[in-house]
């Protein structure tokens, strides 16, 4: 791993600070939209008014172009007052970010998509998995097909995991052309709440994130117009790998965020608390301290990796330093809040286990990191193979396959 020479702007400094102000204001119903698993839409129409929507457009189309360091600190401090909310808002930058900065997008549908998401003030969801995919094998290409018809096109397919797609205004979706030859090619589409065909699955009880919604959909010849088309390419791999650092790279702060806001609780927790008999508080215990001090290690340590991946992805681009400090950042944090949770949960005693401690609903939150993709091991491995220097064509598969060309997927 190289030098970490980044440093954080005044810009970035001023980006956190309105980040921790929305925050604030966040955490004021996070319990409840919890509870009720629903959609924190108070918190959305927020983001938008403080011009969030817009944050990862280049400021030549009229955005904040600010790259994945500013969001890192940002993610940080929204994900303190509400996890779900930093999670779920997440998946919209994390999709317009990698259209904004390809090449391959043609420069009229920046144009479209800028416009729509920093004048028009819509939010875009994101929709790539499938109930039948797998993150620990990095599935790269979809069930769901679309179909050229007059006017436009038809999808057929089931997604999964879509967070906040019953308030997005669109959801962009990656479906395989039927008449592809290629075996990688895709395509992205945003498809509108009210197209014909298009049917949400209420589906979304889950442990932790219970209110990013991430329902699944349900496309049945769903009908959307020519302009609904974003992208299409014949092999969509360099794409989705090269969009790394929005793709996915960009959850790794929001998790941070969940360790710091456990962190902070369970610090305020045991300085505040007196046991009966006793003069000093919990904080002076010498197994409190050690505990607290092994959650500020992990903590710090977890930043720095997540800030000097950030750095390199808007200094570099994507090269295999930045996949690499991408992938080791996420694997670093999901273990390392996955720890720290737990230890304040412990620290926390009895009264943590109770729904009105925000201690429980941080672990439960917390539990999801070494989920979220890239998966803890699909981070090792793929991590691995960089160090190794091996290239990706020559490692066999892990799984049989059905298809000749199916190896190790990079992205």
């Amino acid at each position: 791993m190289g030098g970490m020479e980044f440093h954080v702007a005044p810009a970035h400094r001023d980006l956190q600070h309105r980040a921790r102000c929305l925050a604030a204001d966040f955490a004021t119903r996070a319990a409840q939209h919890d509870r009720e698993a629903s959609d924190p839409v108070e918190n959305y129409a927020a983001l938008r008014d403080a011009g969030f929507y817009g944050l990862n457009v280049p400021a030549e189309f009229g955005g904040g172009g600010v790259g994945l360091l500013g969001w890192s600190l940002a993610a940080e401090e929204l994900a303190q007052g509400c996890a779900s909310t930093a999670l779920s808002f997440n998946m919209h930058l994390s999709v317009v970010g990698p259209m904004m900065e390809s090449p391959r997008v043609p420069r009229a549908t920046k144009e479209r998509l800028a416009k729509m998401v920093v004048h028009e003030g819509q939010l875009i969801g994101g929709n790539f998995s499938e109930p039948t995919t797998s993150g620990l094998v990095g599935t790269p290409v979809p069930l769901t097909r679309a179909r050229r018809v007059d006017g436009g096109y038809r999808i057929t397919g089931k997604k999964a995991f879509a967070s906040m797609i019953a308030v997005a205004d669109h959801v962009m979706v990656l479906a395989r052309p039927d008449d592809a030859t290629s075996s990688s090619a895709a395509m992205f589409l945003l498809v509108p709440p009210d197209a014909p065909g298009r049917k949400v699955d209420l589906v979304w009880d889950t442990l932790g994130m219970r209110a990013t919604r991430s329902d699944f959909m349900t496309l049945e010849e769903c009908f959307v117009p020519d302009e609904a088309l974003l992208l299409r390419t014949e092999d969509v791999l360099p794409f989705r790998r090269d969009g790394a650092n929005w793709f996915w790279g960009s959850y790794t702060p929001v998790y941070l965020g969940i360790g710091v806001a456990a962190y902070r609780a369970i610090s305020e927790t045991v300085k505040g608390r007196t046991p009966p008999g006793f003069t000093q508080p919990l904080a002076y215990h010498p197994d409190v301290r050690r505990q607290v001090g092994e959650m500020s290690v992990d903590l710090e340590a977890a930043r720095l990796l997540t800030h000097y991946a950030a750095w390199l992805s808007d200094t570099e681009g994507p090269t295999p330093a930045t996949l690499s400090a991408l992938y080791r950042a996420k694997f670093f944090v999901g273990e390392a809040v996955t720890r720290v949770t737990r230890t304040a949960m412990t620290l926390g005693g009895a009264h943590a286990l109770f729904k009105t401690s925000p201690l429980e609903r941080f672990f439960r939150d917390g539990a999801v990191a070494p989920v979220q993709f890239p998966p803890r091991d699909f981070c090792l491995s793929t991590l691995g193979m960089f160090e190794l220097g091996l290239d990706p064509g020559e490692v066999l598969p892990p799984l049989k396959s059905d298809r000749p060309d199916t190896g190790p997927v990079v992205r």
